[in-house]
């Protein structure tokens, strides 16, 4: 009996520290929630429930960084898809724009250090923007516009660089699939939203409600994004088609839903180009079946709204919007007005709905030459990227700028996912040839270069994953 008490007494003294080893970090979390629930809920915060659930999910991943040290950055991914205001302050932050941040500096303190050298000239290219922009933040000194000159920043570079640590990581299928299914919860509040409408008698476009609001064109943006995901599905991503082919019907019907043109537009363009360069016959006719109907749709909408003479509706608005830009320009056509300057000018108090009047409205043309340098950069240096791994970034980051042309640019969430998405790509991209080479990293290769074998293997991944 005694030596039966004995080893349960030695198997106890065993099991309750390894016990408490994994429990206390769930015990943590437990803690975290409750502590914001009440804090947030009970004390009437705005956006209470969004702010509350987004500080739990982070507070999570900062609770599993112990064993997964991208765990905070692989969180963030679908909370990149929520546009609600956090109710903290009165910097009116997103929750998107405070899940890139996290997610950002998760990867700068724990993932791997050095970047490819496709991810070096798309950081190098931002800063090209970044720095004409500053003239604009200098001459103009207001709060808003050096608050905008860091946020921008952030939403390219710091999506990139959060991409890459998750794909550099080997966290490119989870990521992905986070993405998808925060893509499918807008699309599911889409159909909800519009069956609502439909009972109504109401067959305008559909400005979902629920998980949270959202502008038709902000569901639309995103919701395309996650279309072009589920299509393309690179193999390396490994995502299984029996979740990604029902994915990019729901998304897309979700997407003609809303009725989003820029959007529509946008989708069109990447998809053709992604099939035109790839060669895939067999979806060709799928393409054209999508495309030529949606670029009628989109065309006849505009007419209608023309000829309809109604001076309030999107087509007369934009072009009065246009006019009185041209005329804020005439004032300022160096520096620009300053990053947001619609939050303190007397007059014009809205944001300009097209990517470069945007730009040189707020910058100048000394803005828009940064803004232009950075986007052809772009197109090259992604294009010249193995399709294998390049064509998903290209087509992402494309799709955002085309949609721009028609709508507002620097909106956070629809700006920092595809560049979260091109990063994954890339960092992906570094980490399979790592593997398949055997060698160090890219930004290994220079400090090495007496290393022929270093130096052959950085000279093969040139020749096999850039094209020209």
């Amino acid at each position: 009996m005694s030596a039966w008490l004995g080893r349960t007494s030695a198997r106890l003294r065993e099991f309750v520290p390894e016990l408490w080893s994994g429990a206390w970090r769930w015990v943590l979390v437990a803690v975290g929630v409750i502590a914001a629930v009440y804090l947030l809920l009970d004390r009437a915060v705005a956006n209470g429930v969004v702010t509350a659930a987004a500080l739990a999910v982070l507070l999570i991943g900062a609770v599993l960084t112990w064993s997964q040290p991208m765990a905070i950055a692989l969180m963030a991914t679908p909370a990149l898809l929520i546009t609600e205001r956090l109710g903290i302050g009165a910097s009116g932050l997103t929750v998107s724009d405070a899940a890139l941040a996290a997610g950002f500096g998760a990867v700068v303190l724990l993932g791997k250090r050095g970047f490819s050298p496709p991810m070096r000239a798309m950081l190098w290219l931002n800063a090209i923007y970044q720095f004409a922009s500053l003239f604009a933040v200098i001459v103009n000194p207001f709060p808003q516009n050096t608050a905008e000159w860091f946020h921008a920043w952030l939403l390219v570079s710091g999506a990139l660089v959060m991409g890459y640590g998750l794909g550099r990581a080997g966290l490119a299928r989870t990521a992905f699939l986070l993405l998808l299914a925060g893509s499918a919860l807008i699309a599911i509040g889409t159909f909800g939203t519009a069956v609502v409408q439909l009972a109504a008698g109401d067959f305008g476009a559909v400005y979902p409600v629920w998980p949270w609001a959202m502008h038709k064109n902000s569901a639309g943006g995103m919701l395309a994004f996650g279309v072009f995901l589920a299509y393309v599905n690179p193999q390396w991503a490994r995502l299984p088609r029996r979740w990604t082919v029902p994915l990019f019907w729901l998304l897309l019907g979700a997407l003609l839903l809303t009725q989003s043109r820029q959007a529509a537009v946008g989708l069109i363009v990447v998809l053709l180009v992604h099939n035109l360069r790839s060669g895939v016959s067999r979806h060709g006719v799928l393409i054209a079946l999508l495309a030529i109907p949606g670029a009628v749709l989109v065309v006849q909408s505009v007419i209608d709204q023309i000829e309809s003479q109604n001076r309030f509706n999107s087509v007369y608005q934009r072009l009065d919007w246009i006019r009185e830009v041209y005329a804020l320009v005439k004032h300022e056509p160096f520096f620009g007005q300053g990053l947001r300057y619609w939050y303190v000018h007397p007059t014009a108090n809205f944001q300009p709905p097209q990517a470069e009047l945007e730009v040189l409205a707020s910058t100048g043309l000394v803005g828009l030459l940064g803004f232009s340098v950075m986007w052809v950069g772009f197109t090259i240096v992604l294009w010249r990227v193995n399709p294998m791994f390049g064509m998903l970034a290209f087509g992402s980051v494309m799709a955002r700028i085309v949609q721009a042309q028609f709508d507002l640019f620097w909106v956070s969430a629809q700006v920092s996912i595809p560049f979260v998405i091109a990063g994954i790509c890339l960092g992906a991209q570094a980490l399979h040839i790592e593997r398949s080479e055997g060698a160090p990293g890219f930004w290994q290769v220079r400090s090495n270069a007496g290393h022929r074998k270093t130096a052959s293997a950085y000279d093969r991944f040139l020749r096999e994953n850039t094209r020209g």
